[in-house]
């Protein structure tokens, strides 16, 4: 499954209605083939400053463009998790890509992936599998959590799926 990777440094992008690009975040990235996104808290001062440092913040399995932004397209998920700063830490769920993330300051991972890498994808992604699709006009049919609305500052399918 083409999985994306992302390390962010704001909320609210994608929003509680589960629209990945509403604030162009990612720009031109979301135009990529993908199955699935994951979005992870950085570890620099911005992501620290919204409490979304080393977390996984966000997941998005099966994605269908709905609209445009500036530099890409709107998405929407057949799941959609979203946890903001009360998401677990994505060390401990999957070490060996948050390293490769952290460590070297890479922003985003998609492809050359190891088997070990694959499997900590694989195990992130299960958060999400059983996650309600975007509802697209409002939080109701998203798997959020409680008390994370995101704040606007943009500074910058799983195949066979029944839903």
């Amino acid at each position: 499954m083409r999985t994306l990777i992302y390390k962010r440094t704001h909320p609210g992008d994608p929003d509680r209605k589960a629209r990945f690009g509403i604030e162009d975040c990612m720009g031109q990235v979301r135009t990529w083939r993908l199955d699935a996104v994951i979005g992870v808290g950085g570890i620099g001062a911005e992501p620290k400053s919204h409490g979304l440092d080393g977390k996984v913040n966000w997941i998005g399995i099966g994605p269908h463009r709905v609209g445009t932004a500036r530099r890409g397209p709107i998405l929407t998920f057949d799941h959609f998790w979203l946890r903001e700063s009360k998401g677990p830490s994505f060390s401990k769920l999957a070490p060996r890509l948050a390293a490769r993330l952290y460590s070297r300051n890479v922003r985003v991972v998609r492809d050359r992936l190891n088997d070990e890498e694959r499997r900590e994808v694989e195990r992130v992604l299960a958060l999400a599998k059983d996650a309600a699709p975007s509802s697209g006009d409002g939080p109701q049919g998203a798997s959020t959590a409680e008390g994370c609305a995101p704040k606007k500052s943009c500074a910058k399918p799983i195949r066979g799926c029944s839903r």
